[in-house]
């Protein structure tokens, strides 16, 4: 958990391999070889993360850079150079990309409320600066709904048990002089019921063709507890973080953490309080199905369901890729 946050997890992966290459030294062998060096490299680091499918994105796309380059070159080094190159443009690209949803997050919810300059939007675990390469997904919706004067107040999950909400998205929304509001996880239904939040912005690990979003665990209550009050649940994730292979969430592989998180205090960093010899489950994240989610906000746009149950989000970047 040095580093968390799927977008950040793909840069950080993608920059530290970089980071080796430039130290590397001399290189003897031949350019296919620097290729497969490095694609050995990148299928190692996808390894550490199954359910974030943006590590493996980000994988894919650099091994398709370094084969080119390998093909076209007669020097080993010019295809580490290239991955060098490739892995900054990600890293510029993913700040763009978060401004983008912010942008379209925004305009999009100023569009669906009654009352324009009093937005409340309730967030879960942390989706800003501190899990991306910078501004935020769905953090980053609240930040540009901040910066359009029409956001009343943000409330933050505290994110049990790693407490990502109250240790990480409270640093930023105070950082940020956002108006904010920290509470318990078990207190989000009684603050929707209380008429207090107006929408509920969450990010995504994966998300499946048909809509169905692995976030962190967590998320599937406070998407039902949406639906029960009447308030809209939005997903707000870059398209690297859809997964089309994928026809539902039944596939998405779910990691489970050390039992230590539940048994300990502070996220298992402090003393135990749990009884010895209880038995733990602890999965890291939980699928949210498609037919509680209103809408994903993208860097290209908002994927909405026009009254199906799932989303076609195969047809909607399929548009998008036709006319970047």
């Amino acid at each position: 958990m040095v580093v968390r946050g799927a977008p950040a997890i793909a840069i950080a992966a993608a920059l530290s391999l970089a980071v080796e290459v430039s130290n590397l030294g001399a290189f003897s062998d031949m350019p296919k070889d620097a290729a497969s060096f490095l694609s050995d490299k990148l299928d190692y680091l996808v390894s550490s993360r199954p359910t974030a499918v943006n590590l493996s994105d980000a994988a894919t796309k650099l091994k398709e850079v370094v084969h080119k380059a390998a093909a076209a070159s007669s020097e080993a080094q010019d295809v580490f150079q290239a991955y060098v190159e490739a892995a900054e443009v990600m890293l510029e690209d993913d700040v763009a990309s978060n401004k983008a949803i912010g942008h379209y997050g925004a305009s999009f919810l100023q569009k669906q409320q009654s009352d324009l300059k009093n937005i409340s939007v309730l967030t879960h675990c942390n989706t800003g600066s501190l899990a991306t390469a910078g501004y935020g997904t769905a953090l980053g919706v609240i930040r540009a709904l901040h910066e359009k004067g029409v956001l009343e107040r943000a409330y933050c999950t505290e994110t049990r048990p790693f407490n990502q909400g109250s240790r990480l998205t409270a640093f930023e929304l105070v950082h940020e002089n956002i108006p904010a509001t920290l509470i318990a996880d078990s207190a989000a239904a009684a603050l929707m019921k209380a008429g207090q939040v107006k929408a509920v912005i969450v990010g995504a690990d994966r998300v499946a063709a048909n809509g169905d979003t692995a976030n962190k665990i967590g998320t599937y209550s406070l998407a039902i507890s949406a639906m029960h009050h009447g308030i809209p649940f939005y997903v707000a994730a870059p398209l690297t973080s859809i997964d089309l292979s994928l026809s539902s969430g039944e596939e998405i592989v779910i990691e489970e953490r050390s039992a230590k998180e539940l048994l300990h205090a502070r996220g298992g960093l402090g003393e135990q309080v749990a009884a010895s010899g209880i038995s733990v489950w602890n999965p890291a994240f939980d699928v949210t199905p498609a037919t509680v989610i209103s809408g994903i906000i993208t860097e290209k746009g908002v994927i909405t369901k026009d009254g199906a149950d799932s989303f076609d989000i195969k047809s909607f970047a399929e548009k998008v890729s036709s006319n970047p």
